[in-house]
């Protein structure tokens, strides 16, 4: 392994950071709210987010460099606003040979560093693109669709969370055990066996992050610090319509590590045109050990099938659930369902799908309610939050991709069922050439084979099935049988009866799927916190990983043994 690097500024960092790294430690043990990323756009100072808005709009028609990477001279873009803005920016184009090699050269001397350092360097990464935090939720907004108050939240200080999250665990594993120790072993009368053994961290070698269009970095930072912090090269390849958010972020990180001391190819960008096959390419290439993926589960089961010289980490599609059993705050659990429905036009990985309703009705605060009030009261309340088109396109987003607009057509023409809610255009005051539309809401029956087809099948985006069943333990099998067949990133339940919540518990527990129980109040299905909760589990086929445990971190390095007598 190459010499370790020393540089006056990594040490500062180290000192700068340590902080910082240490409550991190100790957030992801305690697991209580703490982050260090304010998610008030206010904190940010009073010109934050005209500043934020200046930089993003500089950026509108240039060519996006990225001083000192391999380019073939060619550029490639395309990106285009959901709110109805060409983006018109243009990044440089790279073979992978030229890509590969400029990591691959840059390796050494990072993987030499050391935990601490890289741990520090990271840091300052982050630190950097949260005080451009402003600016990251225009370009997270005008690639995504995301409204601005999510994409400012989602997009910059929760997405910088994960990253940190990611760090800390790298950290804390890459550290278990000590860069040297002295074992002694006793031998009676003679002479004591004494041995010197040290123990350095290997990285497993190029990483390569494979964007997605609808979160590039709440979904990109984990995998991005991951890899980077156990001192692997990380090749970025963005989503081709959401391609600014990662090459933000890469040419502040290469800024930070040529600071430092280090090569800036650490990280460079792989950008595309959308049709380009640059990432079936990259992914099969042998110097490739490390592959995060975020998308299609089409594209996912293609990695993971391929991609066997890499540790592939993967989060794909899923069908997530909702079983209504009960509740005694009925006002509060039509809200909540409401919500996380319609946030971001269903367009999340955790967004329900299926609500599984007794067809003999429920129990509640209210007295009993049949389906069919169930079905009713939850489409009003749908309707309620989203009257007003101001309101709705801050909560909606706009619809970030010709696929889900399509499905609302055909959500709303009847070709998924018999519609309790039809999905209707929103016109956005802000942005009027926004394509916004609310939820629909279809009604189903778990007992014709039609409707299962369609409802046990993914509909990504704001088409949900209220889907009746025979009764409550009807509903937990077919919670369990749906995450073990479709997988999930998410269940929830509403339940008073002990009885049905230990059901809902260990069939969450046996299918593999993190279970909400009667969220009523600002927490919401669809949202998880870094330090305290887990997105998706690694247990059903949905993702083969989760943001973020030990496991995330902990296999893309390898500690190497060398021993001596001493």
């Amino acid at each position: 392994m190459a010499t370790a690097v020393t540089h006056p500024f990594t040490a500062e960092l180290v000192e700068r950071h340590q902080g910082t790294l240490s409550r991190a430690l100790t957030a992801i043990a305690e697991r209580d709210y703490w982050s260090p990323y304010p998610e008030f756009p206010k904190a940010y100072g009073e010109s934050g987010p005209a500043d934020g808005r200046a930089a993003f709009e500089a950026l509108l028609g240039t060519t996006f460099a990225i001083e000192g990477q391999p380019t073939d001279g060619d550029l490639v873009g395309g990106e285009a606003s959901p709110y109805g803005i060409d983006l018109g920016i243009s990044y440089p184009h790279a073979d992978p040979d030229s890509l590969i090699a400029a990591l691959r050269a840059a390796q050494p001397g990072w993987a030499a560093a050391g935990p601490a350092a890289r741990a520090a360097v990271c840091l300052e990464i982050l630190a950097r693109i949260n005080a451009r935090s402003h600016e990251f939720a225009h370009a997270v907004m005008h690639t995504t669709g995301q409204a601005y108050g999510m994409a400012f939240q989602a997009g910059g200080p929760h997405a910088q969370d994960r990253g940190l999250e990611a760090v800390a665990y790298a950290y804390a594993e890459q550290t278990r055990l000590p860069g040297s120790a002295n074992w002694t072993k006793p031998q009676g009368k003679r002479e004591p066996l004494q041995m010197t053994k040290e123990f350095t961290v290997v990285p497993r070698g190029i990483a390569l992050l494979v964007g997605c269009n609808t979160f590039p970095t709440w979904n990109g930072f984990p995998g991005l610090f991951a890899s980077l912090a156990t001192g692997n090269p990380v090749l970025v390849k963005p989503h081709p319509r959401a391609v600014l958010p990662l090459a933000l972020t890469v040419r502040i990180a290469r800024e930070v590590l040529a600071e430092a001391g280090f090569d800036p190819n650490l990280v460079c960008l792989a950008a595309e045109h959308e049709g380009a096959t640059i990432a079936q390419v990259l992914a099969v290439r042998s110097e490739v050990k490390l592959i995060d993926y975020t998308g299609s589960t089409f594209f996912g089961d293609w990695l993971e099938e391929n991609a066997r010289q890499a540790q592939v980490y993967t989060e794909k599609a899923g069908v997530n659930t909702v079983v209504v059993d009960s509740t005694d705050n009925y006002r509060g659990m039509l809200d909540n369902l409401a919500f996380s429905l319609s946030l971001y036009s269903g367009q999340m990985c955790t967004t329900p799908q299926n609500l599984l309703i007794p067809r003999t009705g429920i129990r509640t605060d209210q007295g009993d309610k049949s389906y069919d009030q169930v079905v009713s009261d939850l489409a009003a309340a749908i309707e309620g939050l989203l009257s007003d088109d101001a309101r709705a396109a801050a909560i909606l987003g706009a619809v970030v991709n010709p696929g889900v607009l399509q499905r609302t057509v055909q959500a709303a023409g009847g070709e998924y069922g018999e519609l309790a809610l039809a999905p209707r255009v929103v016109t956005s005051p802000e942005f009027p050439a926004a394509t916004v539309r609310t939820p629909a809401l279809i009604k189903a029956d778990a007992d014709k084979p039609d409707d299962r087809a369609t409802f046990l099948t993914e509909c990504f985006g704001p088409v949900s099935f209220a889907v009746a069943v025979e009764n409550t333990d009807s509903a937990v099998r077919l919670l369990r049988q749906t995450v073990r067949a479709q997988g999930a990133m998410t269940a929830a339940a509403y339940t008073v009866d002990p009885e049905v919540e230990a059901a809902l518990v260990e069939a969450a527990l046996d299918a593999g799927v993190s279970l909400s129980l009667n969220l009523t109040g600002a927490v919401y299905a669809n949202q998880t916190a870094a330090f305290s909760d887990l997105h998706g589990t690694g247990a059903n086929p949905a993702a083969n990983s989760a943001y973020c445990d030990a496991a995330f971190v902990a296999n893309r390095f390898r500690t190497i043994e060398v021993r001596r007598h001493s």
